[in-house]
């Protein structure tokens, strides 16, 4: 058994004071505040760990190379496809567990990677076809966080004059070339597996899946496992899909029996007011990255209408063009605020609940997200008397409003200690890993 004594924690949604937590078997045992009893101290704001629900590990490649120049997501996906088509299983190793160590370090706990770069770049498939699938699960595992990996069907190169088109370049990678295909390789992931990772699954997008495969993923539906889709993120998206359907993404996936409670609709940015009673009803989860959608000139999603409709709001950092918990959380809040002209949309609590409780249970970790007996002992802890979180108080508002991941000191994931306060060996597995993609001295 360990015990921590918190200066402060987030418990039951609101903020308690000397909280004594033990933790046996990565599970938490006791919680008492205003405790007498000693243990290991954790000084500042203890928060339950984030969950980021959505990632695309080798895009944390373009960070700051991308945004040198103007242009659209259609051109920023270029520079993105000539990323994909350089990774090979060991490469890609090295860029995730990089990645999902500044996750770490940043107070994420667990991650759902969104996971379509599964073969050779013509794509013929590895010896080993789940060999990038296997690399991503070890990278999670060596970094010290949860995952659930989202294996992604992936069949179209998009739709054109109202049908979906053929792969191309680098998006043969992406492809099983069936569906029935895709479901065998992802049936030979469980067996490697286990209790810090799940499988998942996920459509890429309704450009990308042509409507007819959407009825592979019933039976993961109905078995109540993570589904996820990137969804109506772009207007031309939109168009496309009524152009080749006659309705709506949201419409399309309804009709095939794609909602439900464990499914995550990534983005959900530009919706009609039936999509949003839709998602609603089926009580989906809905993945918002703000910071990703901003930096892509995406759009603004209608997040309050899809929570006052019944969805349930998690929150993802997709691209990393930063990874930061704290600041997806308030960007929710600002972002409302910029489109409404009023503030106040959503409390500190309702976004923290967002980021851990909600996020986790999203990707299959229903046990995780609170500081509670029998959940799985996941605690973060911030510093109080940074440049940023210095006189802001000691609550809620403080980590959502104020913070940012220099302040994480100290992370723990399922009982065991992940992380220390040692954010510049972080950047230095970064550089390692990072600097082989590029020519040195060149951007992207």
């Amino acid at each position: 058994m360990t015990a921590y004594l918190l200066e402060h924690a987030w418990v039951d949604g609101r903020v308690r004071d000397t909280v004594r937590v033990e933790v046996e078997h990565g599970r938490i045992t006791s919680v008492e505040a205003d405790a007498d009893r000693t243990g290991i101290p954790l000084r500042g704001l203890t928060l339950p760990g984030f969950a980021n629900t959505h990632s695309h590990a080798f895009h944390r490649a373009l960070r700051g190379r991308t945004q040198t120049d103007r242009g659209t997501f259609w051109t920023w996906r270029e520079q993105m496809y000539a990323v994909a088509g350089r990774l090979d299983p060991d490469s890609y190793y090295e860029l995730a567990r990089a990645t999902y160590a500044e996750m770490v370090a940043a107070g994420y706990t667990a991650v759902g990677e969104f996971h379509y770069l599964h073969h050779q770049p013509d794509g013929t498939p590895y010896d080993d076809p789940n060999a990038m699938g296997n690399a991503l699960l070890a990278a999670a595992r060596d970094a010290g966080i949860r995952i659930t990996l989202l294996d992604t069907l992936y069949l179209s190169s998009g739709l054109r004059d109202g049908r979906n088109s053929a792969p191309e370049g680098v998006q043969r990678r992406f492809s099983d070339g069936t569906a029935e295909a895709w479901q065998e390789r992802v049936a030979a992931l469980a067996p490697l597996t286990g209790a810090d990772s799940l499988v998942g699954v996920a459509a890429h997008s309704v450009r990308a899946v042509p409507a007819q495969a959407l009825k592979a993923f019933v039976p993961y539906v109905d078995a109540a496992v993570p589904v996820h889709v990137h969804l109506s993120e772009q207007v031309r998206e939109n168009a496309d899909c009524v152009a080749a359907h006659g309705v709506t993404p949201t419409r399309l996936l309804a009709e095939h029996g794609f909602l439900g409670p464990m499914t995550s609709a990534v983005h959900a940015t530009h919706l009609t007011d039936e999509d949003v009673r839709l998602l609603g009803a089926a009580r989906a989860c809905v993945s918002f990255c703000p910071t990703t959608e901003r930096d892509l000139g995406d759009g603004i999603g209608p997040a309050r209408a899809l929570q006052a409709a019944g969805a349930v709001l998690t929150l993802g950092s997709d691209s990393h063009a930063v990874i930061d918990a704290f600041e997806e959380m308030r960007a929710v809040e600002m972002d409302e605020r910029l489109a409404s002209q009023e503030r106040g949309h959503w409390t500190a609590a309702e976004l923290l609940r967002a980021g851990t409780a909600d996020g986790h249970r999203s990707l299959g970790f229903a046990d995780a997200g609170a500081i509670a007996v029998g959940q799985r002992a996941d605690l973060v802890t911030i510093d109080l008397a940074s440049p940023r979180t210095a006189g802001t108080g000691r609550d809620e508002h403080t980590a959502v409003f104020a913070a940012g991941p220099a302040d994480v000191t100290h992370v723990v994931v399922d009982g065991r200690v992940v992380f220390e306060g040692d954010h510049a060996s972080v950047g230095r597995s970064l550089a390692a890993a990072l600097d082989p993609l590029w020519f040195r001295g060149s951007r992207a």
